[in-house]
């Protein structure tokens, strides 16, 4: 007896429209219609986010904001509101994992979706993806476009289509006649380099691609011609997998002035590794590993990591780290102008802290970030903070 075929996959890629842009138009509804940009407003600060009619002007995520202000001086210019936005995205999140267990996130505002095993329960996958996007509206009053394919690939590209408040299905049997015609930027991994490569070989398309010899384009581009070769045909095994936990947390600080100064560094170090560790506790979150990240002047940039015994939540630890990871750079030789800091590896926090002497107990440690976490809820983060920030210490208790 043969055995039953094999279903085919349905995966849903969801893409929330403009996230953070449409959050702040949410909670003023003043804003709707005009261009809304979302980012840093110092001097060197990039968009996060914009809205639909800020990019008619040319406006786009990581772009200066510079650039941003001349190109829309009449913009509405916005900062990152990111405990808000985590907010909405985690109920968002929510929703989405009521049609299945197996979501993929991708960022706070983007995530895959396998529905297959959701068919006999809430209907074909397209069906499914208008229940959630009607869901998403009713319940946060944002609009998700959403892309249906066999792969993720396919999906991922679809949800791109109709943007906003879109919703693309391509099925098994067209896949091939919804790839051919789109250009060949769609493809992952046509950068610069490679979309000069392709030019020389004439390829405008991805049906273009497609009819090229795998072997030639294995010739000219090496690995690379291989995959891409594959993704022209809409081949892309790779299956979704339900991330739950944070892979690493962290904050990073861009400077109005690039900054020589180690103690000057020091002093903003110590700012955002407090702010990363509360940001950890609010997520029951402790990590192993440590990453500073510092860019240069002249925007080369490096990172350099320490891993722990035990998981840590706790900022006085994160800052003494954190300055053993600046004294391997060339702080205070060359100049910069960011600075980072990370920790992944994570493990459920449970107040067992790696702890460095002059430090206290574990317990009392946990009871002081406690309390020091309550009051910076209720009053604002700079109730208060590290004597440091205020009075010029660098020890970082």
């Amino acid at each position: 007896m043969a055995p039953a075929p094999t279903a085919v996959r349905q995966i849903i890629h969801l893409d929330m429209d403009a996230f953070y842009a449409s959050v702040e138009v949410l909670d003023d509804p003043s804003l709707k219609g005009r261009p809304v940009i979302v980012g840093g407003l110092a001097g060197r600060g990039v968009v996060s986010a914009a809205s639909y009619e800020a990019r008619k002007f040319g406006v786009h995520s990581a772009q200066p904001m510079t650039t941003a202000r001349r190109l829309c001086p009449q913009g509405v210019f916005l900062p990152v509101r990111m405990s808000r936005y985590q907010d909405l995205s985690r109920k968002i999140f929510s929703l989405f994992r009521a049609f299945t267990p197996l979501v993929e996130p991708l960022s706070i505002d983007e995530a895959f979706l396998d529905v297959t095993a959701s068919l006999q329960l809430f209907g074909p996958a397209r069906e499914i993806a208008r229940l959630i996007k009607t869901r998403v509206r009713e319940e946060t009053g944002l609009t998700v476009s959403a892309g249906v394919a066999p792969n993720k690939f396919l999906a991922k590209i679809a949800s791109d289509l109709e943007k906003p408040d879109g919703l693309t299905v391509v099925p098994e049997e067209r896949i091939q006649e919804f790839l051919n015609p789109l250009p060949i930027e769609r493809l992952w991994g046509v950068g610069p380099a490679t979309r000069k490569e392709l030019r020389l070989l004439r390829v405008e398309t991805i049906g273009d691609l497609r009819r090229l010899p795998t072997a030639l384009l294995e010739q000219r581009l090496g690995e690379s011609g291989r995959k891409l070769a594959a993704l022209s045909r809409g081949l892309d095994d790779r299956e979704v997998q339900p991330v739950r936990e944070n892979k690493s947390i962290g904050n990073e600080e861009t400077f109005a002035a690039d900054l020589l100064d180690p103690q000057v560094l020091r002093k903003h170090l110590l700012a955002l590794c407090h702010k990363t560790a509360r940001r950890m506790r609010g997520e029951n979150f402790a990590g192993r590993t440590v990453t500073l990240k510092v860019k240069y002047h002249d925007f080369t940039r490096t990172t350099r990591s320490q891993t722990l015994e035990q998981a840590v939540d706790d900022g006085p630890v994160l800052y003494r780290i954190g300055c053993e990871l600046l004294g391997k750079t060339d702080a205070g030789r060359r100049p910069i102008r960011l600075i980072g800091i990370s920790i992944s590896q994570p493990a459920r926090a449970s107040g067992q802290l790696l702890l460095f002497q002059p430090l206290a107990g574990g317990e009392k440690r946990k009871k002081i970030n406690q309390a020091l976490d309550d009051v910076c809820q209720r009053y604002g983060t700079r109730a208060l903070g590290p004597a440091s920030l205020m009075a010029g210490r660098e020890d970082g208790t």
